[in-house]
């Protein structure tokens, strides 16, 4: 283990929809609440709440809240250059870059999340944690833009399961 990079992951993937609608997938709260969130609020540089399908840009703020969880996430637009890329902070003062790029009629969605620190709670939670946690919402993203079905758990009786 003495080789393994506790500070940043990439996880990658096809998804067989057009690069406009997953960067807006990304920056819309309408949009990113199909996949990810329960409730996104975006929030303007001057602080104002910014409308369900306004897109964000750099310098924005959001709170992200999940489903079955009560607390929100803080963070920060670093960068949202129109087209295909994105970049934010998550998890405090880890970074996640997500680029897009086009082939053979997919968009290749590349998520890196770096910056992450090196105690072991943040190994366990952040490093792994986000890896694992990464992996199913962009496989959600996958399946809600191909094909419309939503994997997430909503049920509050059924906790701690892969999909929340």
């Amino acid at each position: 283990m003495k080789d393994f990079d506790w500070t940043s992951f990439t996880k990658r993937i096809a998804v067989k929809a057009s690069l406009n609608d997953i960067y807006n997938a990304w920056t819309r709260s309408a949009e990113i609440e199909k996949w990810f969130l329960e409730k996104a609020d975006f929030y303007g540089a001057d602080g104002g709440l910014l409308s369900a399908d306004a897109a964000v840009s750099k310098g924005c703020s959001y709170k992200w809240y999940w489903f079955l969880f009560p607390d929100f996430m803080p963070g920060t637009i670093l960068e949202a250059n129109g087209t295909n890329l994105i970049q934010f902070t998550f998890e405090g003062d880890c970074i996640v870059d997500v680029k897009l790029t086009e082939q053979g009629g997919y968009t290749i969605i590349a998520l890196t999340q770096r910056n992450i620190p090196t105690d072991d709670n943040s190994k366990k939670n952040v490093r792994l944690g986000c890896s694992n946690g990464w992996a199913f919402y962009l496989t959600n993203l996958k399946s809600v833009y191909e094909g419309g079905v939503d994997l997430r758990n909503k049920d509050e009786n059924l906790t701690v399961m892969i999909n929340n």
